[in-house]
């Protein structure tokens, strides 16, 4: 019970700042569209686009250290502690440098016949590559830290630097409106600006409020420890990267095929999925540190249980949200944005449907990074997570259209990326296939097929406006409720409910 009520008081709080950030997000990039224009808007989608990407390469690669701080804390190691953090550090220094000069020479070949940019805008579009890798290389540094916040659960300050990073983009979003300067150059400075002050802070409040934040690299050294972090770090990075990079390869591919007017439809599917994904990235968040501290504790029961749970909550929160979305998306980007691109649409209700579906078992892939032996896992994941740039490039060159890029991401990662989670899951951590399919996926796909008939009927006999999808949003969220609380409910959830009820009232009639 005492891991249930931390899990949710970690939830609410990430889940405040979540409803700050996420409608400062969407404002700005409002407010970025209509002040750089589709096509500058576009240019900084592929040639920048993985600052976007940063936060999953950093979630990723602090999930190495994490796994390491949390597996200690749930042995009670203190002092191993203190030699996972300067090791992790040393690391991510390391692989910033060599990132940076990757970067670079990738570069040469991008603005040498792979991408498609206006020639008046060529020189800015170098300049903007330049500061994504200056960004990049701030964000690599700062991994450590994100994850000793994270091992620690103080989801509290990392909300609140969650909030400071979101008002400094706002910042700057309204000094590109109103800059006499060119406006991408100025945007792309800033925002690389605004990584070194995260990286600053967080560096600051970790030294000042964890002791195993010392850094003392030769006085914590440890050999064996250095090579299996090293192990493990180089299999999440490879894991990491080859997401990365077929996320930017679409960009990039798209971009040759189609030019810079889709890669602005894809960037707006990007920062609404992005944005709807906070919801169940908000649970993953809060459970991850729960799942690793079990299997340190030697409790693989109650880690497989909370990946479970975590599987369900983040696709049904994510679906409360998404599903509404997909029905009504052609008026809510009409109401968001003044000029909606052209495929806009279609690309963000496929990229909400392939989200939906990797939430079955991105919280079970937790598990496998849990008991540390990923090696064959991510050597699978990887060569599948590369397979839809080959086969998009193929497609488009047979003539298919732009949205056949996010049918085969779909196949690739959603299905067939999901089938190789739970078969590794099963392997390394004994999960049962019928408990999986009993306490997930069938529970998961029954109440969200019936939450999308009650919504599409909705839509049918309404005219669109606000009422209409306020309308959708309330009924398939009581269609949510409805059926399962009373026929997919587990009992220890049921029992769950019950005691935070009673906590609720007893703090209410305190109060009044």
């Amino acid at each position: 019970m005492d891991t249930a009520k931390r899990v949710i008081k970690n939830t609410g709080v990430l889940y405040a700042k979540m409803g700050i950030t996420m409608f400062v997000s969407l404002y700005t990039t409002r407010l970025l569209l209509n002040a750089l224009g589709t096509s500058d808007f576009g240019i900084f989608n592929v040639v920048g686009g993985v600052i976007a990407m940063l936060g999953f390469l950093n979630a990723a690669m602090a999930g190495a250290t994490q796994r390491f701080m949390s597996y200690s804390e749930g042995e009670g190691n203190k002092e191993k502690q203190r030699s996972i953090f300067n090791i992790s550090v040393v690391l991510h220094f390391f692989i910033a440098i060599i990132a940076g000069i990757v970067l670079l020479i990738v570069g040469h070949f991008l603005f040498n016949g792979i991408l498609k940019i206006p020639e008046d805008r060529v020189h800015t579009a170098h300049i903007v590559y330049y500061c994504m890798i200056i960004s990049t290389v701030f964000t690599v540094m700062t991994v450590p830290f994100d994850a000793v916040l994270n091992a620690h659960e103080n989801m509290l300050y990392y909300a609140i630097i969650g909030i400071i990073e979101s008002a400094l983009k706002l910042a700057v979003a309204f000094i590109v409106v109103y800059t006499l300067q060119d406006k991408l150059i100025i945007y792309g400075v800033l925002m690389a600006v605004i990584s070194l002050l995260v990286m600053i802070i967080m560096r600051i409040y970790c030294h000042r409020k964890y002791e195993e934040c010392t850094f003392a690299p030769r006085q914590y050294y440890d050999k064996k420890l250095m090579r299996e972090m090293t192990g493990f770090a180089g299999w999440n990075l490879l894991s990491a990267s080859s997401g990365i990079i077929t996320q930017y390869g679409l960009s990039v591919v798209l971009n040759s095929f189609w030019g810079t007017i889709l890669n602005a439809a894809q960037g707006i599917a990007n920062q609404i999925s992005g944005q709807l994904m906070v919801f169940s990235n908000t649970m993953m968040k809060a459970l991850n540190p729960v799942i690793v501290k079990s299997e340190g504790g030697g409790n693989r029961q109650l880690m497989l249980d909370a990946a479970m749970i975590g599987a369900k909550s983040s696709f049904f929160l994510l679906a409360i949200f998404a599903i509404p979305f997909i029905i009504d998306t052609p008026y809510i980007l009409e109401v968001w944005l003044k000029n909606v691109p052209e495929w806009a649409i279609l690309f963000t209700r496929l990229q909400l449907l392939r989200f939906l579906l990797e939430q079955c078992t991105i919280m079970i892939s937790g598990t496998i990074s849990a008991q540390g032996d990923i090696r064959r896992y991510t050597i699978v994941k990887s060569f599948v997570n590369f397979l839809p740039i080959a086969l998009t490039t193929l497609l488009f060159y047979w003539g298919y259209p732009p949205y056949y890029l996010y049918i085969t991401w779909i196949i690739c990662w959603s299905i067939v990326g999901g089938g190789i989670v739970v078969y590794f899951a099963n392997k390394k951590c004994n999960l049962s296939y019928s408990v999986y399919f009993k306490k997930v996926l069938i529970p998961t796909f029954i109440i969200t097929g019936f939450m999308t008939a009650t919504g599409i009927l909705v839509s049918l006999l309404m005219d669109k406006g606000m009422l209409r999808l306020i309308t959708i949003s309330f009924t398939t969220s009581i269609t949510f409720l409805f059926l399962y609380y009373n026929f997919f409910m587990p009992p220890e959830e049921r029992q769950i409910l019950k005691n935070l009820n009673v906590i609720l009232k007893r703090k209410l009639n305190f109060i009044f």
